[in-house]
């Protein structure tokens, strides 16, 4: 895919999540992303993830053929280039890194349990929860109404959207007529897109342009669009952009949106099959992780400790259902 070297952040990145939403600066050799805060984002296979020891309460509350199993199959929509820093593969260009993974695992760590991650494409991570390959998604996947209807969510991130354009661009986005008529890039199949969708229908209404929406394969694919001008906007994930932003310093961010839409926090959570009981154990999972101060450890050494939620959730109110 690539390799990377390491690359001094901007001060930008030391507010990578602030603005409460799966690439260059160079200076030195090495495997680490230093970021401005005096936080640094080890970007090699060498991650030395935290692994907590097995809490017997938490692995109580595993299905029985689960537990027999003794694995955690782990389904990320990385494929490609991934998400950096939510999930992404390292310099190695195979280990898959970043704050998913590491979220997964160390469930799969209380939870006494093997963590088994497999990166595959985002509408192949749904279609494998479906049929039961995966046991949990932790993809960066947004809680919604429509979503709830087929799976079962333990929430442990907020969940911040932002519109990224090519630097001195003059655009601004708070609302459906800052997009009207835009050309935009979004990933096919994610709640962002659905957003952008209501925004270009509400455009229409008010008698201006509908969104020209676009889409690529990977995160590559759509930053050489943004940069070449065949795009005039990227809706993605704000950490993504807000990571990008700083580093390749040609990009900036011109609005941020709730990834649960204008009235609700939208939240991230790890995923799985409606009715398999596995959610119950997750959500103990994640409570002992807040609990023991791992969870704040792991969005600490990705940057993402703003988007820290209070307590874990169960199916909590997601983006709505359009019309409803």
């Amino acid at each position: 895919m690539r390799t990377k070297s390491a690359l001094l952040l901007v001060a930008a990145l030391a507010g990578l999540a602030a603005c409460a939403a799966p690439d260059e600066t160079p200076t030195a050799s090495g495997n680490d992303v230093q970021q401005a805060a005096a936080v640094t984002i080890n970007d090699g296979p060498d991650q030395q993830r935290i692994v907590p020891a097995k809490v017997d309460a938490a692995a109580a509350l595993l299905p029985e053929a689960i537990k027999q199993k003794g694995t955690l199959t782990i389904g990320v929509g990385a494929a490609g280039a991934g998400f950096a820093p939510l999930a992404f593969t390292a310099t190695d260009n195979k280990t898959l890194i970043g704050s998913e993974p590491d979220i997964a695992v160390a469930v799969a760590g209380v939870l006494g349990l093997k963590p088994d991650l497999q990166n595959t494409s985002w509408e192949n991570l749904f279609i494998g929860l479906d049929s039961g390959k995966f046991d949990v998604g932790a993809s960066n996947i947004t809680v919604t109404e429509e979503r709830k209807q087929k799976y079962d969510f333990a929430t442990y991130r907020k969940d911040e959207l932002a519109f990224e354009a090519k630097k001195g661009s003059g655009l601004t986005v708070t609302g459906p007529k800052d997009v009207a008529g835009k050309r935009v890039a979004v990933g096919s199949g994610t709640n962002q897109e659905k957003i952008l969708v209501e925004w270009s229908e509400e455009a229409v209404k008010q008698g201006l342009p509908k969104v020209d929406i676009k889409y690529y394969q990977t995160n590559q694919a759509t930053y050489l669009a943004l940069g070449s001008g065949a795009i005039d906007l990227y809706l993605g994930p704000n950490p993504t952009s807000a990571y990008h932003v700083a580093k390749a310093g040609e990009s900036e961010i011109v609005g941020t949106y709730s990834g649960a839409g204008s009235t609700l926090q939208g939240k991230i959570a790890l995923t799985t099959k409606k009715g398999s009981g596995l959610v119950e154990a997750y959500k103990a999972a994640l409570d002992e992780l807040v609990k023991s101060g791992d969870y704040q450890k792991i969005l600490n050494r990705w940057n993402l400790a703003d988007e820290a939620v209070d307590a874990p959730e169960i199916n909590p109110p997601g983006l709505p259902i359009e019309g409803k």
